[in-house]
């Protein structure tokens, strides 16, 4: 079968084409440029913790050596700190460790990407290669590429990943509305001295913005080798960011945050990010499909348009792999459309309504006691990877989610969020964290066996329910992995979870019950055509044992 054409090679096409190569699917990368990329300390991304974990699991490499885990993040307003959060201390709505984001530099990440696609067999990266035209049959899909290493490619499907001026989603002439320069931010990087080593901080009306009226917002972010890079929000409009504008800022910032006295400081990169918001009308077309910010623009109010392209592509990487390996099935590849464009627009919505309130001025901070309080809390969100504006989307509402469940117990994940990040033990008897097991082309089904952690796998691999389970989920229309787990945030023991490739739970269960298991998991595979058609390749078992590997 022809290999996967992914047109774009920036961080979500690169993320897309390994964890395709990781479920044995072959891929070309068409890459515009040389192949490197520009080093721009002014150019960053924040990362969440899932993000985070997708890219070191599809790399192997730890991210936080090229970039910052903040120790803490606050707000202020004028002179006061309104509210401050120490990553040590804090705890997420489950009562679990609240992991701080990871702030890089976007050549650090790419080029971590690139030198583990450089071993990888199954991806082709062809430079200097410009998407020019493509031609889609039933069979696949021809593209055409100029420049000069401008050739004909053939593939089985397409993946644009080429950004907001996506050159695929022209050719398939898919609308792309919104709006342009929602916000526009003067961007500077530097290294300096700061009193808040290793916290991020958000400041809004600050005391000396009299001077520098256009700079009524400030968010500085660490970077490692006491790097910063600092963002003053633009008053709308499209007046230059001059030199001496910028370095006006740059010094009465510093001096307000070091008491009056700007400290030296070495200027090493500057820019200008506009913030666009803009949704793909389609994200598929045929064996055509759009990721990343070919698909959507999103970035106001802290929120991080990137975390929602390594999202689409490791949604789109398990259905795509599913297809290439056992045939297409229409309402699984619909999915990833019904999914990630839902939860892309809801973050959409939510910034888009919490912007008048918070660019006003005035507005309800007049009319309601503590409003001022709530506007920091929701910035703080977006800064954070949290709340309506900054929280991943679940998929509750899935066309993969099953129905209602005889056996189905809650558990503190809902339905189609993703699953917390537990140890487990595998088949074989070795540990490993869940996130681990992901991605590698088969369900996950999870144990909660108090004690397993401590005993002999000898004792308990045959013992009590084990067998039952061993058997239902051999019996499983898709490939499957079972692993046990000592506890589950919110689950009682002996409670089985169904967790999808891409980390989404699909449902909980209380004990075996091998014909909700079943139900479920053909379900979750688009329907009994998709189980019927990945049945036939080959037997669940053993998949599930290469999948370990």
């Amino acid at each position: 079968m022809d290999p996967v054409i992914i047109v774009g090679a920036g961080p979500v096409g690169l993320t897309l084409a390994l964890a395709l190569a990781r479920q044995d699917v072959p891929c070309v990368v068409l890459d515009e440029g040389p192949g490197k990329d520009e080093p721009r300390l002014a150019r960053t991304v924040v990362l969440r913790e899932d993000t985070t974990a997708l890219v070191e699991r599809l790399t192997g490499a730890p991210l936080g050596a090229l970039g910052t885990r903040w120790a803490g993040w606050r707000a202020m307003r004028r002179k006061q700190v309104t509210r401050e959060v120490s990553f040590e201390d804090a705890a997420g709505p489950e009562g679990h460790p609240n992991p701080a984001p990871l702030h890089i530099a976007q050549h650090a990440l790419t080029g971590a990407l690139r030198t583990t696609l450089a071993n990888e067999p199954l991806v082709k990266l062809a430079v200097d290669s410009r998407l020019d035209s493509m031609e889609q049959e039933p069979s696949g899909v021809t593209v055409h590429t100029r420049g000069p290493q401008g050739t004909w490619w053939r593939g089985s499907y397409v993946v644009g990943c080429d950004g907001p001026r996506s050159t695929v989603r022209k050719l398939q002439d898919i609308r792309f509305p919104g709006r342009t320069a929602v916000e526009r931010h003067a961007v500077a990087a530097l290294r300096v001295e700061l009193p808040w080593k290793g916290h991020g901080l958000l400041h809004r009306m600050p005391p000396w913005r009299t001077t520098a009226p256009s700079a009524g917002e400030i968010t500085g972010r660490p970077l490692p080798d006491g790097v910063w890079r600092l963002d003053w929000l633009l008053p709308p409009g499209k007046d230059l960011v001059t030199p001496e504008l910028l370095v006006t800022h740059i010094r009465e910032t510093l001096a307000g945050w070091c008491e009056g006295t700007t400290p030296p400081y070495d200027l090493l990169d500057t820019g200008v990010h506009t913030v666009h918001h803009r949704l793909a009308r389609r994200w598929r077309a045929g064996r055509v499909f759009l990721a990343g910010d070919a698909a959507h623009c999103l970035g106001t109010l802290g929120t991080h348009g990137l975390d929602e392209g390594l999202r689409d592509a490791d949604n789109l990487a398990w259905k795509l792999a599913s297809a290439w390996h056992h045939g297409s099935h229409e309402a699984l590849l619909d999915s990833y459309q019904t999914e990630r464009r839902a939860a892309v627009a809801a973050r959409l919505r939510a910034a888009d309504q919490a912007l008048p309130l918070l660019r006003s001025g005035g507005g309800l901070r007049t009319l309601v006691p503590g409003s001022a309080r709530g506007h920091e809390a929701l910035l703080m969100d977006g800064h954070l990877g949290q709340g309506i504006i900054g929280a991943p989307g679940t998929y509750a509402d899935s066309p993969l989610a099953p129905g209602e469940l005889e056996g189905e117990v809650p558990v503190d994940t809902p339905r189609g969020a993703p699953v917390a990040d537990v140890r487990v033990t595998a088949e074989d008897g070795s540990f490993a964290q869940l996130r681990d097991r992901l991605g590698l082309g088969a369900l996950l089904v999870v144990l909660i066996a108090p004690g397993t952690g401590v005993w002999d796998r000898k004792h308990w691999a045959t013992a009590g329910i084990m067998p039952r389970l061993a058997a239902a989920v051999t019996a499983l229309p898709y490939p499957a992995e079972l692993l046990v787990a000592e506890s589950y945030p919110g689950a009682a023991a002996h409670s089985v979870l169904l967790v999808r490739p891409d980390g989404h739970l699909v449902t909980a269960l209380g004990g075996v019950r091998p014909a909700d298991l079943y139900a479920a998991a053909e379900t979750a595979l688009g329907g009994p055509v998709a189980a019927q058609a990945q049945a036939g390749a080959g037997a669940g078992a053993e998949r599930a044992g290469a999948s370990s590997r």
